[in-house]
């Protein structure tokens, strides 16, 4: 479906995908649109919602600037997906729930990390040099990370709020495993000591912001190339991080299921984070914020909830998105009022079927707190085309 409706109350136009917006998100791209760096338009994706500074499932191309909240603290953030040779034959609850328990005992999630035996340092390796050089040019992250969280540690591990591991089928049942996670709190730390920076660089410089967590790093300013190098090095570490766990996984099933072997390349995709890229005529600054690329012929991965279907789609390299689709179902209502609006019993209807945990713990991420996942899908039909209809038979969340 091509873009719904259009907005044209700022420097540039907003343009969304979906018919259903709320009123405080929608003032938040109006917001973002009032920004004189932002090239051409903003694209909202069908499954935009409230974010900080800017709406999740926003794509904002900025010239010679970046606005590090955009892009946010989870950079990124994102997907991966496997598809195994194992089929819904060889599965069942007896073994699933083996490995569901395995996979909760391999894969650190919440704040929990690696303990030492079990630190994956042949990953961590590559990326110590890089950031010490980071951290030695700005100590700050290194305090705001916390004394008992190591990065290196966190290598391999889940994560808390929606980030999950999943395993699933396919429409002609077989098997995939599918996870979602970032850069923990490494990424966390820099990407919120950056935003405070470009808010005092802000503040310093008298520039007018219609939010001021808004506040963007134009190119040439003191911190624009140190924001870059750090982004840049926690979107390699978030994409690290679910290779690692990907391979936990898989080690994890081969203990209590049938040989088999991933077939084919696997998919991982950010769908948090600011890269270079051109679009109408200009090269810019292209920061995905809760949406992924859908470059033409482009593999990407859109979950749902965790009771309801996920897609791998190829992308349809649509130029008015900026090569862009939505990144899930996206959230409908907030963790609390989920909590007060649904029941324990909620809970286990929308979630038969699936090997997973049932209790008041996971309640605010009960798949009725997301929106439709198939609306969704149909919103974007111009952006991307259906490859795959996955659905999980378990879910460990974070």
């Amino acid at each position: 479906m091509p873009v719904r409706q259009e907005i044209a109350e700022g420097l540039v136009p907003v343009k969304l995908y979906t018919g259903e917006i709320e009123p405080a998100a929608r003032a938040q791209l109006v917001n973002v649109s009032r920004l004189p760096i932002v090239h051409h338009h903003v694209a909202a994706m069908p499954d935009v919602h409230l974010g900080i500074g800017a709406t999740v499932g926003s794509v904002i191309p900025t010239l010679r600037a970046i606005i590090p909240a955009a892009v946010g603290v989870d950079i990124g953030c994102g997907m991966m997906a496997a598809r195994l040779s194992l089929t819904s034959s060889e599965l069942d609850e007896k073994s699933l729930t083996k490995v569901f328990n395995q996979v909760s005992r391999d894969v650190p999630v919440g704040f929990a990390q690696h303990d030492d035996r079990d630190v994956r340092d042949h990953a961590a390796k590559r990326f110590k040099k890089s950031l010490s050089a980071i951290l030695q040019k700005h100590p700050g992250i290194d305090k705001r990370k916390g004394k008992r969280s190591s990065w290196a540690h966190q290598l391999g591990t889940l994560g808390g709020g929606n980030h999950f591991i999943e395993v699933c089928l396919d429409e002609a049942g077989r098997v995939w495993v599918m996870l979602h996670s970032g850069s923990r709190g490494i990424g966390n730390a820099i990407g919120s000591y950056f935003i405070e920076l470009a808010k005092r660089d802000a503040e310093r410089s008298s520039i007018s912001l219609p939010d001021k967590d808004l506040a963007y790093f134009p190119e040439g300013a003191a911190h624009f190339d140190d924001y870059v190098e750090a982004v840049g090095w926690a979107q390699d570490y978030a994409r690290a991080n679910r290779e690692e766990m990907m391979d936990l996984v898989l080690e994890a099933m081969r203990r209590h299921l049938s040989p088999f072997e991933a077939t084919g390349a696997a998919v991982n995709c950010h769908h948090n984070y600011v890269e270079r890229e051109r679009h109408f005529g200009e090269a810019v600054w292209l920061t995905r914020k809760g949406a992924i690329r859908a470059r033409e012929g482009e593999l990407g991965i859109i979950p749902g909830s965790m009771g309801a279907r996920s897609y791998i789609v190829r992308g349809r390299g649509a130029a008015e998105s900026f090569h862009s689709c939505a990144h899930g179902a996206g959230r409908r209502m907030s963790r609390n009022a989920a909590q007060k609006a649904f029941s324990l019993r909620d809970l286990a209807v929308q979630t038969e079927g699936v090997i997973c945990r049932k209790d008041k713990g996971v309640l605010d991420e009960i798949p009725g707190a997301y929106k439709d996942i198939d609306q969704v899908m149909a919103n974007q039909s111009d952006l991307v085309e259906v490859v795959h209809t996955l659905k999980q038979v378990l879910c460990v969340k974070g």
